[in-house]
């Protein structure tokens, strides 16, 4: 009798590495479950800030850090995790949450949050990728090694979809009478826009979201504007 053309063990070796990958994507996907309740409730407690005044912000980012706080745990249990495995296997999985949570820091922090006894908060602040970073305790852009990391590409997607928050925070702070902080988030925004022209940007979805930038910008200046032609900013501030 002829020996078999196909030796039955290739086929035991490869339901063995398929039951292994789906064992591994189970518990990511475990994982990944967990940072996006966080951050729904985080991203939950964000949205008082339209409705809530300027002196009332510290009680509220107390909340909000409560919930980043778990964010921040949870985000260590996942780059424990995903650093086991090559990263760009399993990457598309936590990318959008990652990118939520990346924002809801950045957030807080431009809201006056995310202070220490070194750098205290303060409304207009800006985190840098190195410094959120250091929030989150992980890698940031990796070159040299395998490894669970927050990239260039998540922490411009996460700030994009801040300037999306503040633009709408603009219009309901005119509402609550807080008509300095319209103008600072036009200027705000106005920056961030001229920074994103800079960037020669490859990825397309990026591309195509920073192309929404221009859109905040119109809409916050057209809030400033009338503002101005109502006289309840000074004139050089609308500038």
């Amino acid at each position: 009798m002829a020996p078999p053309m196909i030796d039955p063990a290739l086929f035991d070796q490869l339901k063995d590495n398929i039951e292994k990958d789906s064992s591994i994507r189970k518990d990511l996907e475990q994982i990944i479950e967990e940072l996006n309740q966080n951050v729904s409730y985080t991203q939950g407690v964000l949205t008082k800030i339209h409705s809530t005044p300027r002196s009332k912000y510290p009680a509220l980012l107390s909340q909000v850090e409560s919930g980043i706080k778990k964010e921040l745990d949870t985000t260590t249990r996942l780059a424990q995790f995903a650093s086991q495995y090559p990263y760009y296997k399993y990457n598309y999985k936590w990318g959008r949450t990652l990118q939520d949570a990346i924002a809801t820091v950045l957030l807080c922090a431009w809201l006056g949050g995310m202070g220490s006894d070194s750098k205290p908060g303060e409304v207009g602040r800006l985190l840098t990728l190195e410094e959120v970073g250091e929030v989150f305790g992980v890698p940031v852009n990796l070159k040299d090694r395998d490894a669970f990391h927050i990239t260039i590409e998540e922490y411009l997607l996460a700030l994009i979809s801040v300037v999306e928050d503040l633009s709408r925070l603009a219009m309901n702070s005119v509402t609550l009478g807080d008509t300095e902080l319209a103008v600072q988030i036009s200027g705000f925004i106005k920056d961030l826009h001229g920074g994103f022209q800079m960037l020669n940007l490859k990825n397309d979805i990026l591309r195509k979201r920073v192309d929404s930038v221009k859109y905040a910008v119109k809409k916050v200046e057209d809030v400033v504007y009338d503002l101005s032609l109502r006289n309840l900013i000074p004139a050089k501030e609308a500038q």
